[in-house]
């Protein structure tokens, strides 16, 4: 069985981001259109303003969405509780120190780091250093 983390250092600590391959970018489909058809999302929510999706890039394109502010996934790999204290405003509060702009998508599982392409490399390597600074905190490291 997993063990699930809900202690700020010990989510930080552990969790193992990874660079997905890729490019996506948010898209919103008015309410009255909200039927997402063929499209294949990697994520939804439903707004007052329309339904926002994520989709690959390429298919975006395709169907005619907005594609200028692609972004690429970071997953973090550790196994958050939902109701974890600590791990989105960490992660947030360190991309936003180096100036990097992000979305966090948390998911039953894992959450999720959507960053503007051109940074991708550079924010994972931050949250690489923010991963060690909290396991040494925790003395891991």
């Amino acid at each position: 069985m997993t063990t699930v983390s809900r202690d700020k250092f010990e989510m930080l600590s552990n969790m193992t981001p990874s660079l997905e391959d890729g490019e996506y970018v948010f898209c919103s489909i008015p309410n009255e259109g909200s039927k997402v058809h063929n499209l294949n999302p990697i994520g939804t929510f439903h707004e007052r303003e329309g339904l926002t999706v994520i989709l690959e890039k390429g298919e975006a394109h395709e169907a005619g969405f907005e594609t200028s502010l692609a972004m690429r996934q970071i997953t973090l790999n550790v196994n958050s509780a939902l109701e974890g204290v600590g791990l989105t405003a960490g992660v947030a509060a360190s991309l936003a120190e180096a100036g990097i702009p992000c979305n966090m998508v948390a998911a039953y599982h894992h959450d999720h780091v959507f960053v503007p392409a051109g940074l991708a490399d550079r924010a994972l390597q931050l949250l690489i250093s923010l991963q060690c600074e909290s396991a040494r905190a925790m003395r891991k490291c």
